[in-house]
């Protein structure tokens, strides 16, 4: 199993990028996936995950962030709109095999990481 993330940049405040996951290995459409992101110095924070076709947001992102999917290709991806320098981390992509719901915001639910993203907000 193997989680390729892409797509992080240097980016305004206010402006967009969009990550994506290619997920290979096994398909993962019966699978939660789930975007988290760690800032330097902090821990690692939940952004979002969908498991079949309920979405899940971080509170500091909800209505700014928005995960999607496209199974046939196996990968998700995260548009990042109204981006702010709080925004700053590295983006990790994550998959969970087990059957998650109540703890799908939890970072030890996800069994397999992708190597992150870096986006870097600028003021």
């Amino acid at each position: 199993v193997q989680l390729q993330a892409s797509g992080g940049g240097l980016v305004q405040a206010g402006g967009s990028l969009r990550l994506s996951c290619a997920a290979s290995g096994r398909t993962f459409s019966n699978y939660a996936m789930g975007w988290f992101r760690q800032a330097p110095g902090k821990e690692r924070e939940f952004v979002t995950a969908v498991r079949w076709g309920s979405t899940y947001y971080g509170d500091s992102v909800k209505g700014r962030f928005t995960i999607s999917r496209d199974n046939a290709k196996n990968t998700v991806y995260l548009q990042m709109n109204s981006l702010k320098p709080e925004d700053t981390a590295v983006y990790y992509c994550a998959v969970a095999l087990r059957s998650i719901v109540s703890t799908i915001r939890l970072s030890s639910s996800y069994d397999h990481w992708g190597q992150g993203t870096l986006v870097t907000v600028s003021s």
